[in-house]
């Protein structure tokens, strides 16, 4: 693994380049915004060259995603405490679906990446694998009876956590003309997915 400049600390692996580059990212990104922020401006915060950056990330878009996928745990946290004041499975769901929509766009950094015209990077990092599986330990660590609604593996964790994330994306990404209010969001979304969350017989 090469170790050009590095402010003269090489990192040991290559978790650890990754991770510095996403940390001068981020300062990059403090400093002077998102939309100002540049590959070159990555590198040279990071005390390497472009050629370095490009050995771990084949572009900026790749880079954003990976600070917004560094900052999701902050979000998750929140998520999972909110969620866990409801004690139905389908209240849990409707109400992970409004806490994306109204909470992503004033976080600092995923909301960012939708300020700044990134929508393509923003929906690669909220479906990609990892976030699936966040989403799906979100709901598995709800204290809801999981059980009574026939949700009892991971596959069935994560497929519910996908369907749920791709909804809120779409909300968020192409909001209605005007838009949801809270209570009508709710109810659409407790109509059409509830029923699929209900106790079996």
């Amino acid at each position: 693994m090469g170790h050009h400049g590095w402010r003269g600390n090489p990192p040991g692996t290559e978790r650890e380049a990754r991770r510095r580059i996403v940390e001068a990212a981020t300062a990059c990104i403090d400093r002077v915004g998102l939309a100002k922020t540049s590959l070159s401006d990555v590198a040279a915060e990071a005390g390497v060259t472009r050629q370095t950056v490009y050995r771990y990330f084949p572009s900026l878009a790749d880079i954003l995603s990976a600070v917004a996928l560094d900052r999701v745990e902050e979000f998750a946290g929140r998520m999972e405490r909110h969620l866990a004041a409801f004690a139905d499975p389908a209240e849990v769901a409707v109400e992970s679906v409004v806490f994306g929509v109204r909470a992503v766009p004033d976080e600092p950094y995923l909301g960012l990446l939708l300020k700044a015209g990134e929508a393509d990077v923003f929906t690669v990092a909220v479906t990609s694998a990892q976030s699936f599986a966040l989403g799906a330990r979100i709901l598995r660590n709800v204290p809801v009876d999981w059980a009574a609604v026939g949700v009892t593996t991971d596959d069935d964790f994560e497929g519910l956590a996908e369907m749920l994330m791709r909804l809120f994306l779409s909300f968020l990404q192409y909001p209605s003309t005007p838009a949801h209010t809270d209570e009508r969001l709710r109810a659409m979304v407790r109509r059409w997915i509830g029923p699929a969350l209900t106790a079996r017989p």
